[in-house]
């Protein structure tokens, strides 16, 4: 991935993002409010972070397992902790998932800004990406703490407004950065 689309999508995903919160419609509140415990979203996010998982292991090399000759085992063995984990944990799964694809998603976007020093406005995106690892991170140990956030931010529009606008404002930063390399 080039350093242009690394800052380019997620520069376009925050002005996206940011768009949704700005007008305080009750759909997306609604939506984001259900989100942590929603089976479809849980299916969607954390599905596609096992899938995405699977892929990563399928096509680990042979100095990255720890013992055996195959791939197979691995694949095997997580693809069942995904399974029994969406039929035993169904709570809050969504959020797992959510941050499955965070921590997946920045590897790529830091790997491109990497050993990058002749470009310091690389730095509006790594320090993104970070602060979404973080969050990540976070948010996997204690799920329920989105809900709670949720719940927070829609108490009053002016929060979701607040939220939106900084992040339209910093999704439009990344996407004028992304064009100034």
């Amino acid at each position: 991935m080039s350093l242009f689309l690394a800052t380019l999508l997620p520069g376009l995903f925050l002005a996206t993002l940011g768009s949704l919160l700005l007008p305080d419609l009750p759909l997306i509140a609604a939506t984001l409010k259900g989100l942590p415990r929603s089976s479809v979203a849980s299916f969607v996010l954390f599905g596609g972070g096992v899938v995405w998982f699977l892929v990563l292991v399928a096509n680990m090399a042979e100095a990255d397992r720890i013992f055996g000759s195959s791939n197979v085992p691995w694949v095997i063995g997580f693809a069942a902790l995904g399974v029994l984990a969406m039929k035993y944990v169904p709570d809050f799964l969504a959020v797992r998932g959510l941050s499955i694809l965070v921590l997946l998603a920045a590897w790529p976007l830091l790997h491109a800004a990497f050993m990058e020093y002749a470009v310091p406005q690389r730095l509006f995106m790594v320090t993104f990406v970070f602060v979404a690892i973080v969050a990540a991170l976070y948010l996997a140990a204690v799920p329920y703490r989105l809900r709670d956030f949720f719940q927070w931010l829609f108490a009053r529009p002016a929060r979701a407004r607040a939220l939106g606008g900084g992040l339209l404002a910093y999704g439009l930063l990344l996407i004028v950065v992304a064009f100034s390399y």
